[in-house]
């Protein structure tokens, strides 16, 4: 008995003394690892450095360091051969743009940009507004709008607290939709900008864009800008891809041009889907035009216009219709368009101060054909070709006006240099039926343009 006994205690000892290890080790797993060193007793690891604190918020002169330099070079060549003066005009500009725009500070961010645009050669071209006096006493020549000037482009500061809010206050570019009635008038050398607070807001599917403008400052240097009292309002909703609708307002009264002074409602619907390997896209608008702040004259012009345009592969054709309501003494216009894009690249219909308009009105039906072969070479890719006929009739009348040939080949020499060609020639009818106004005189326009932005 008592050697049973005697037997079982050693084992229930022996199994102690092999777990105390096993024991101790599990007791001081959060403790610290002991080594031992040949110079002394073992020593306790050294705890982990705290992390650094974080780095102070950014300055505002270190936001603006941060910023982008803002630049751009355009020289062109323009020659002008118009039926009713013996001399053709040609111009030589370089148009540059230096400017910075800074990072963000607290949800701001500052821009500035300073526009030049020189003369490389002699002055052999008319500036001047259509149906006015010239600016620079070349009237003998056809116009060709790029005076030679240095001014202050662009001044803006944005504020941009959330995804869906933004407001911008100062001279800047407005571009709204496709610059039908606001834009920049980019193909001249000296764009349109304009001095305003402007408000730009999303929520999902719907956007808008409200301006207040104090002044336009328009194409022809700071000789005939515009003081405003004007208000831009612009709000889409995006139903689908197939499917936009677009409302606007443009209220213009301008205290030193009343005569382009009116308010112009309208809405427009947009939208496109493929059907297999063909994407179609569609727009239609409707616009009316009224007098408005100190416009001396009495009018109601409606403005149409329906387009459909085909994709396949390289291949684009587009038919568009615009008809601009005419009164016989007055034409619906546009006067802070982009009219340049619109109704010929000759800008024979240039009229108003620069509007694209004609008394009788004008029935615009035009058919586009863009194509962008796929070669691809090192110095020579995206390649565009268009061309585009127009035929114009008077709106109130129905009698035949003139017709119009553009032409334009555009291509990338490098990814930021780029080469145009640009051809337009119009040709009006040189008999109408009584009580119609005669189209624009006979013009042909050859342009040149190389541009380089950062």
């Amino acid at each position: 008995m008592y050697k049973g006994t005697i037997l079982t205690g050693t084992a229930v000892a022996a199994l102690l003394g092999l777990s105390a290890p096993a024991f101790a080790a599990d007791a001081f797993l959060d403790e610290p690892e002991v080594t031992a060193t040949a110079d002394g007793p073992p020593e306790a690891e050294e705890a982990p450095e705290p992390p650094p604190p974080p780095p102070p918020p950014p300055t505002i002169s270190d936001q603006i360091a941060a910023g982008k330099f803002l630049f751009e070079a355009r020289a062109r060549y323009e020659e002008v051969d118009q039926s009713n003066l013996a001399l053709r005009a040609n111009a030589a500009t370089l148009r540059t743009r230096l400017g910075w725009e800074t990072g963000d500070w607290h949800n701001l961010r500052a821009l500035v940009e300073f526009e030049d645009v020189r003369l490389l050669g002699a002055e052999r071209f008319n500036v001047a507004v259509p149906g006015g006096s010239s600016l620079n006493g070349k009237t003998t020549y056809p116009i060709i709008n790029d005076p030679a000037v240095t001014e202050l482009n662009r001044a803006t500061i944005t504020w941009t607290p959330s995804a869906s809010f933004q407001f911008t206050l100062g001279r800047q570019r407005i571009l709204i939709d496709d610059q039908r009635f606001v834009g920049n008038v980019g193909w001249r050398q000296d764009e349109q900008t304009f001095d305003a607070a402007r408000i730009d807001v999303a929520f999902g599917r719907f956007k808008a864009t409200y301006a207040y403008v104090i002044q336009a400052n328009r194409i022809f240097g700071e000789a005939l800008d515009w003081r405003s009292d004007s208000h831009l309002f612009n709000a889409t909703y995006s139903f689908s891809e197939a499917a936009r609708l677009q409302g606007f307002v443009y209220a213009l009264d301008f205290e030193n041009n009343s005569a382009n002074s009116s308010i112009t409602y309208g809405a427009r619907l947009t939208g496109k889907t493929w059907l297999g390997l063909f994407q179609l896209a569609y727009g239609a608008t409707y616009a009316n035009q009224s007098d408005y702040g100190n416009q001396p004259a009495v009018f109601d012009l409606n403005f149409l216009e329906a387009d459909i345009a085909g994709t396949f592969d390289i291949w684009t054709v587009k038919l568009t219709y615009e008809s601009l309501e005419g009164n016989g003494s007055r034409g619906f216009s546009t006067t802070l368009a982009t009219v340049h894009a619109f109704n010929g690249w000759s800008d024979a219909w240039a009229a108003n101060s620069g509007n694209k308009t004609h008394v009788d009105g004008i029935n615009d039906l035009n058919l586009m054909i863009v194509v962008r072969p796929r070669f691809k070479f090192t110095y020579l890719f995206n390649t565009e070709w268009t061309v585009r006929y127009h035929d114009f009739d008077a709106e109130r009348t129905g009698a035949d006006l003139a017709a119009e040939w553009d032409l334009q080949v555009t291509a990338a020499i490098t990814t930021k240099l780029s080469a145009a060609l640009k051809y337009a020639s119009f040709d009006r009818v040189e008999t109408v039926p009584a009580g119609t106004t005669l189209g624009p005189p006979d013009r042909e326009k050859f342009w040149f343009t190389l541009e380089y932005k950062l």
